[in-house]
């Protein structure tokens, strides 16, 4: 079973390998804040809030993070697997 952590290490080692940076986000006081902030080349800028490919449930609070991410024009992304991880960076290996 692939857990959440193998993800986030692909996510970051993926983002480098693109030249990308890929900063994981726990500010104190607020939850349902988006795990990583990804920033690649081009200039792309995307929040990232990564889930176990089987159970990873999805709570209200991070629902209504990405609604406000989005309506303040940001892209957000849910990502459970490695395959979801190569269509966010555009798989350019």
């Amino acid at each position: 079973m692939t857990k959440e952590r193998s993800i986030e290490d692909y996510l970051r080692t993926e983002t480098e390998r693109q030249g990308g940076i890929c900063v994981k986000l726990s500010p104190m006081g607020l939850r349902g804040v988006p795990d990583r902030l990804i920033v690649l080349p081009g200039p792309r800028v995307v929040f990232v809030e990564l889930k176990r490919p089987k159970g990873g449930v999805i709570s209200a609070l991070q629902h209504w993070w990405r609604s406000r991410l989005l309506a303040l024009g940001c892209e957000h992304e849910f990502v459970k697997t490695r395959v979801e991880v190569d269509a966010l960076l555009g798989d350019r290996k």
